[in-house]
């Protein structure tokens, strides 16, 4: 399952924070200037014991094919979020004057980018032109003459958010941009008529982006206890699964899934085209044991939490399967008749599971967090994770479900490492536990000391597990959230993690 995103900055996600504060007062942006046609020239002036950005700007209009008005940037790379607070100075001499928090692609009038825009009316909206030259389109937010505003870039979407200093800020998107990194984030002002000029100030300016990493796709050989880091790159690219042909990875980075070659000596990842559903594809995805489907988690612009999606294995024709929000998606039934998944319901994760064909959802567990559903091969059990013990442990119950008070629910790991994630190689031999040092609260993080542990699947009896630990490294969210068995069941994939 993969951790929310709230509408306010979430303190267990390791931000870099860039923001001025109190003692620190430095200009986030580099570099400033006038973009498209501006007959008159803008200015800023930054108050380095305040961190106040004041910006002066003319231009016709931020919209259409072209823009015009001033911009002061900064270049980067990867995730970031943009916050302020703005004010106008003076009535204005049009009401469609503009403050905003950009994302542009370069410095051209007519460059591809994104923004939040706050008109001199009060409109605010999120604005965007697809492509170089393209028309500007807008989403309007719900929030009228909003003080702070900010703007989300994750992969190649953008959310706009506004609202009041100390309040949930209002949401608006996502809305899908492809620029590509590096790219011009900063402050920017258009007076919306060129013979004029606009002032604004832009106070409590934050500028984070989310700690880098470097992926290394790694395979383990069970016989030969080797592992092969088969690709890397320097982003986080998520879960592999294996293709039930053998011939591929299928992994997810940036809200999409990426076909990724195995066997081969220069892979490169094979975007997977799922339609214009506009989905922001999650670590939770799998085919069925035919190949001949694909279950995917996607938030979408009809939802900004996860549901589950059923598709064919190329990605077309993909169906909502789980109309409630939040769902992940974690293992089908060996009969490809079920998908089970974890739902937070109530305020509470527990486990679900759904008819391929549509239906209703079946809640299967009803004590303690549940997460990361998995058949066994036999499909005479659901085996999963859950703290209903007290730390993390591997959990199984029968298929259809835990029964009144879970009394079906049996317990399979008892040790020191939070257990998560049980995967069952296809032979049904092997049942593969993903490990975090003993006291990790949850899966959300990455870390040192994490672990692969591999037992023997458990029998009809239960007998005391004692899982082998095969990999200590660096890892967490997105190492194996999902089953990664290669079809013949002698290697399994994994991510590593190395931090940048």
């Amino acid at each position: 399952m993969r951790c929310l995103v709230g509408q306010a900055l979430s303190p267990a996600v390791a931000f870099l924070l860039l923001a001025a504060h109190a003692q620190a007062q430095t200009n986030l942006f580099d570099l400033k200037g006038d973009i498209g046609t501006t007959p008159k020239t803008g200015s800023i002036e930054f108050d380095a014991a305040t961190g106040e950005y004041k910006l002066t700007g003319g231009g016709a209009n931020i919209w259409g094919t072209e823009d015009a008005g001033y911009f002061t940037w900064k270049r980067i790379s990867g995730d970031v979020t943009l916050t302020a607070d703005i004010r106008f100075i003076g009535t204005g001499a049009v009401a469609h004057r503009k403050a905003v928090l950009m994302v542009r692609q370069d410095l051209t009038p007519g460059s591809a980018y994104a923004d939040v825009a706050l008109h001199g009316d009060g409109l605010t909206s999120l604005q965007y032109r697809p492509s170089a030259g393209a028309a500007t389109q807008e989403i309007r937010s719900t929030i009228t003459g909003p003080v702070r505003i900010r703007i989300q870039r994750s992969g190649n979407s953008f959310t706009i958010f506004a609202g009041k200093p100390g309040e949930a800020l209002t949401p608006a998107g996502p809305q899908v941009v492809t620029l590509s990194d590096p790219v011009y984030v900063g402050l920017g002002i258009c007076s919306h008529d060129a013979n004029v000029l606009e002032t604004a100030v832009f106070s409590n300016v934050a500028l984070q982006q989310p700690q880098r990493y470097r992926s290394k796709i790694t395979v383990y050989d069970v016989a030969s206890h080797k592992t092969e880091t088969v690709y890397s790159a320097d982003q986080v690219i998520e879960a592999p699964n294996w293709s039930r042909n053998g011939k591929f990875l299928l992994v997810n980075t940036g809200g999409n899934l990426y076909r990724l070659p195995v066997g081969v000596s220069d892979p490169k990842l094979d975007k997977l085209d799922l339609g214009d559903g506009g989905y922001r594809c999650n670590n939770d995805h799998d085919f069925t044991r035919d190949g001949k489907r694909l279950a995917f988690s996607a938030s979408s612009p009809n939802s900004r939490q996860s549901q589950v999606w059923l598709a064919q294995a190329d990605g077309s024709g993909a169906k909502l399967m789980t109309p409630l929000a939040p769902s992940y998606f974690h293992g089908w039934s060996p009969d490809g008749k079920w998908l089970a998944f974890v739902g937070q319901r109530d305020g509470k994760f527990t486990l679900f599971r759904v008819p391929a064909e549509g239906g209703e959802e079946q809640k299967l567990t009803g004590k303690g967090y549940d997460d990361g559903p998995e058949y066994s091969p036999d499909g005479k059990f659901i085996y999963f994770n859950s703290n209903r013990g007290g730390g993390w442990d591997i959990w199984r119950m029968p298929p259809d479900g835990a029964g009144p008070g879970d009394a079906k629910a049996e317990k399979v790991t008892s040790d020191d490492w939070e257990d998560w994630f049980p995967h069952f190689s296809p032979d049904g031999k092997w049942m593969l536990i993903f490990s975090f040092p003993q006291g990790t609260p949850n899966h959300n993080d990455k870390m040192d000391g994490v672990a692969l542990r591999l037992m023997p699947a458990p029998g009809k009896k239960l007998k005391a597990a004692k899982p082998e630990t095969l990999l200590k490294f660096f890892g967490g969210q997105g190492t194996i959230n999902v089953n990664s068995w290669s079809p013949d069941s002698r290697k399994f994939a994994f991510v590593v993690y190395e931090k940048l």
